[in-house]
């Protein structure tokens, strides 16, 4: 009955979260955003690692019965640590690039990701093994994650922002773009809009979802389907600029301040 723990680098991992909500509403979510210390993409990846302990620590504190790590930077940056340190299930993000190359009519892929991410050895594994002779087009996107943690989800500034990054892709001719930060299908409907209905967006959310599921599975950790689930929200930024963005993004919750435990680096 202990609660699927999530954490993301801000509100990014909201749009993980709706996922896991959808296809599991009997479990208990609580939901880390560590906003403080947001981005993640430009940091150095100590820093990462370093953030990515504490979060876990603190959700291990609250004693939870598995871990996602709703964020692409974190995943690259910090997983294997993660999974050194805890013996509790840890699942994580993966650009899709896999699911891109399968459903691309034409090979040509953009990626719009943080600096972090397309910088990552992991990701460059995933490039050499799914890519194939697909054309891959990566686009950092300095701001916009920002943006989207101020709740500034339809500004002229946001707009500006996407169709900078969208512009080269386009004009490269792709015909399927990978959301590769968590924070970015929160603005799939502006994404979507400026890149046309031909355009295929590829969201690994719903598979890391369908993860979460088969790991509590095998686990034996799935919730009984008795009662409908709860969520918990807390953020290592200010409650009140958190609630505001999460109303938007979830709708009226409690955001608690993230304290840290003993050993916590937080």
């Amino acid at each position: 009955m202990a609660a699927i723990g999530v954490f993301d680098s801000g509100v990014g991992g909201i749009s993980v979260l709706r996922e896991i909500r959808a296809l599991l509403p009997h479990e208990d979510l609580y939901y880390l955003a560590d906003s403080r210390h947001a981005p993640y993409g430009p940091k150095p990846e100590s820093y990462i690692v370093e953030r990515s302990v504490a979060c876990c620590e603190f959700l291990l504190a609250h004693e939870v019965k598995a871990i996602v790590v709703a964020c692409n930077t974190a995943t690259a940056a910090a997983v294997k640590t993660l999974r050194a340190r805890c013996t509790l299930p840890i699942i994580a993000m993966e650009p899709g690039i896999k699911p891109a190359v399968a459903a691309s009519r034409n090979g040509i892929i953009g990626v719009l990701a943080t600096s972090g991410t397309l910088s990552s050895a992991r990701f460059s594994a995933l490039l050499q093994q799914y890519s194939g002779a697909a054309h891959i087009i990566t686009q950092p996107c300095p701001g916009l994650v920002e943006q989207i943690e101020q709740g500034e989800l339809h500004s002229p500034r946001l707009q500006s922002l996407l169709q900078r990054y969208l512009a080269p892709l386009l004009e490269a001719g792709v015909d399927t773009i990978i959301l590769g930060c968590t924070h970015y299908p929160l603005v799939r409907a502006q994404i979507q809009a400026l890149a046309g209905p031909a355009v295929q967006l590829i969201d690994t959310g719903p598979a890391v979802a369908r993860q979460v599921q088969r790991v509590l599975r095998e686990h034996h950790l799935l919730a009984p389907g008795e009662a409908n689930g709860v969520e918990r929200f807390w953020t290592s930024g200010e409650p009140a600029q958190a609630h505001e963005v999460l109303r938007q993004l979830w709708g009226e919750v409690e955001v608690a301040p993230m304290v840290a435990s003993p050993g916590n680096a937080g």
